[in-house]
């Protein structure tokens, strides 16, 4: 028997698919396909919080150009450019600024989006998984679709 997918809840293999306890055999599945669904709250708190890495990362910047757009009075801009200074240096040039752009990596792979899998067994629906990870869910729908591929 071979392993196409293994993972804490999701098991791809020759003869079979197991999905959160649930154990389908590849020979009663007649139809596979998947679907892009609605964002829920996790997927738009991921986009809240890329939003907040960003304008965390580019606030330095921000404060510099607006510095230099309007006249604030000497002592005001140049506390404002020096602090904007300290900021970007400690983000940009020490290993603190890893974390933030890790982070932000992070998010993009996940996607922004939930993802289903839906498979026909035994004449039934069934809705095989259910997330918001994008790289897991091409991982383990090309499983599925190299087991079901050797099984025909």
């Amino acid at each position: 028997m071979t392993v196409y997918y293994r993972d804490d809840t999701v098991r791809v293999t020759s003869s079979w698919v197991q999905a959160y306890g649930l154990t389908y055999p590849l020979s009663d599945l007649s139809y596979v396909w998947h679907r892009r669904t609605r964002r829920d709250l996790r997927v738009g708190g991921r986009i809240a919080g890329r939003w907040a890495l960003v304008t965390l990362l580019a606030a330095p910047v921000a404060v510099g150009a607006l510095w230099l757009l309007t006249d604030w009075g000497s002592k005001v801009g140049l506390a404002l450019v020096g602090l904007a200074l300290v900021v970007g240096l400690v983000f940009t040039l020490t290993p603190l600024s890893e974390f933030p752009l890790m982070a932000l990596e992070r998010s993009y792979d996940r996607g922004s989006a939930v993802h289903e899998i839906w498979v026909q067994c035994d004449g039934a629906d069934v809705l095989l998984l259910r997330t918001d990870d994008a790289l897991r869910f091409g991982q383990i729908y090309r499983a599925l679709q190299r087991a079901l591929e050797q099984t025909e």
